[in-house]
């Protein structure tokens, strides 16, 4: 059996990693704050879920391989960070960076023995290009690929890439397209995106990040980009 651990399942990306690894052999806990969740769990509160997990690995072995996906992440209202609310902020923080660096913690403990294990987080190239009116999703996305950096060190015998997806046509790119511009400065380019027909479906990037995942040199590349060869 080969298990997958996903966060941010029942939306989006998420969600379209959970339909496309179903198959036979194959177990997938999808980790979301929605009801409609296996592990109905809201990452902005990260330690129970970290500690779910550490104690579900411990009861289960047995695994041909064992990958880890932290996709879920939480977007502040796009403006300047002045302006965001301390609440909505913490959120954002928590979700994007210390859920993954819990997760991971959990999973490299809990797995050592399996002889494949994986660890993909869902980066973006935000988290390499600095953009206005979206500083907390740039920074965690930036931390997501210094803490693979990291882990790759520490774990070298793990595969671990922290992969930019490119644009999905998800309720993010709703939100800053429908940003207000005197507080967004970016909203006019995600705005020419959608017009020009730029934007990818989950379920076309879910299949590119699959076949990244099943890559033979997964991992010997940690900071990558699903649109390059």
């Amino acid at each position: 059996m080969h298990l997958y651990i996903v966060t941010g399942s029942t939306r989006g990306l998420g969600a379209a990693l959970v339909q496309q690894l179903a198959a036979p052999g194959h177990r997938v806990i999808g980790i979301a704050r929605h009801a409609a969740a296996p592990w109905a769990l809201d990452l902005a509160d990260p330690l129970p879920a970290a500690e779910r997990l550490q104690a579900w690995l411990g009861a289960h072995g047995g695994w041909q391989s064992a990958t880890l996906i932290n996709n879920a992440a939480l977007l502040t209202e796009p403006g300047p960070l002045a302006d965001s609310g301390l609440g909505e902020l913490s959120a954002a923080l928590r979700v994007g960076l210390e859920a993954p660096a819990l997760l991971c913690r959990a999973f490299l403990a809990g797995t050592a023995g399996v002889p494949v294990r994986r660890i993909l987080n869902i980066s973006s190239g935000l988290g390499r290009r600095a953009m206005a009116g979206s500083a907390a999703y740039c920074a965690v996305k930036a931390g997501l690929d210094h803490l693979s950096r990291a882990l790759a060190l520490e774990a070298p015998d793990v595969g671990i890439v922290s992969l930019a997806p490119g644009v999905i046509d998800t309720d993010m790119q709703l939100q800053l397209r429908g940003a207000d511009p005197a507080r967004f400065p970016e909203q006019a380019r995600f705005q020419g995106l959608k017009d020009a027909g730029q934007l990818q479906t989950a379920e076309a990037t879910a299949a590119a990040v699959l076949r990244h995942l099943a890559r033979p040199d997964f991992g010997q590349q940690v900071i990558a980009d699903v649109r390059e060869a």
